[in-house]
């Protein structure tokens, strides 16, 4: 990763600012925990959370992301200390406590955000105020879905985060004792079987767009869920359903609607329409000159996420 440089430009003067990597105190993960979601997508949920006497650990910050899926947010604040083993620990902790999770996500956020949560890809997020090429080839290794943030405080109160690496693993079905939705029968059909019944042409069509925004940038992350498929950065920028029925493909984008001209049939505004995924602006495709009208739209989410 190359080093990153911020400067402020006035008139004619331009300032490097300096950015510090501290180690991280409690009072930054608690500005983390109160924007969470504003920082990284992510519900907060719990802040140093007990594995009980057994596992005798804490977990930094407990949350659930947009896609519904459970994130461990494990701090380095010390140069030695291996946050990723430690992450994993805690991950696989997770894992044979789903129900305890559950409980939580029920609690602070209804029933029916605990019956959607998505078991089958857990997320482990690291922040530390710089990685070794030692940690970025180790999480390539793992089969999990773990990010390595990097953090830089500026003055003037700036704050920067790098995704500076990340593992998508594919989902997969994981056992336990809880009864998770993983095991309830989804009354939709899933996008997977959509592109499966899809037309040659409609496939083609999906693989355009998804060809498109995966060369946006090397932090593209692709994650397929029930019910649409994820583009993401840190956030959410596009969310896909492929309809074969229908012969259309939605994009539901993180653009401002009520900055865009909306096209009947082609750009519509659902921040008070129930859909899948997120985004306020959704893009209907039908042709392949609606591919084309799209990236415009789909850049502004890119930029913006």
């Amino acid at each position: 990763m190359g080093d990153i440089k911020l400067f402020s430009l006035h008139n004619d003067s331009v300032k490097e600012l300096e950015g510090q990597a501290v180690a991280i105190e409690k009072s930054l993960q608690k500005i983390l925990e109160k924007h969470l979601e504003a920082f990284l997508g992510v519900r907060f949920l719990s802040s140093e959370y007990s594995t009980g006497k057994k596992h005798a650990g804490r977990i930094d910050t407990l949350g659930i992301d947009e896609n519904h899926a459970p994130v461990i947010i494990e701090y380095k604040r010390s140069v030695n200390e291996n946050v990723i083993n430690q992450g994993l620990f805690y991950l696989d902790w997770l894992l044979d406590h789903k129900a305890e999770f559950e409980l939580m996500v029920m609690k602070k956020f209804g029933a029916e955000a605990s019956d959607n949560i998505d078991w089958s890809s857990p997320r482990l997020l690291c922040i530390a105020g710089g990685f070794t090429k030692y940690d970025e080839h180790a999480v390539q290794q793992i089969n999990r879905n773990i990010e390595l943030y990097q953090y830089k405080h500026y003055e003037d109160g700036y704050l920067l985060l790098d995704l500076v690496n990340a593992t998508t693993t594919q989902p997969v079905q994981i056992t336990g004792s809880s009864p998770s939705n993983s095991t309830k029968p989804n009354k939709y059909k899933t996008v997977s079987e959509f592109i499966e019944q899809a037309s040659t042409e409609l496939t083609d069509r999906y693989e355009l767009i998804k060809a498109y925004m995966t060369a946006l940038g090397d932090d593209v992350q692709v994650k397929t869920l029930k019910n649409y498929i994820a583009f993401k950065r840190i956030k959410n920028f596009a969310c896909v359903e492929v309809h074969p029925g229908s012969g259309k493909i939605l994009l539901y984008l993180k653009v401002n609607p009520e900055k865009v001209e909306l096209e009947p049939g082609f750009s519509r505004d659902v921040r008070n329409i129930g859909h899948f995924g997120t985004g306020d602006l959704e893009i209907v495709i039908t042709k392949d000159e609606d591919i084309e009208k799209a990236k415009h739209y789909i850049d502004w989410s890119y930029d913006n996420s």
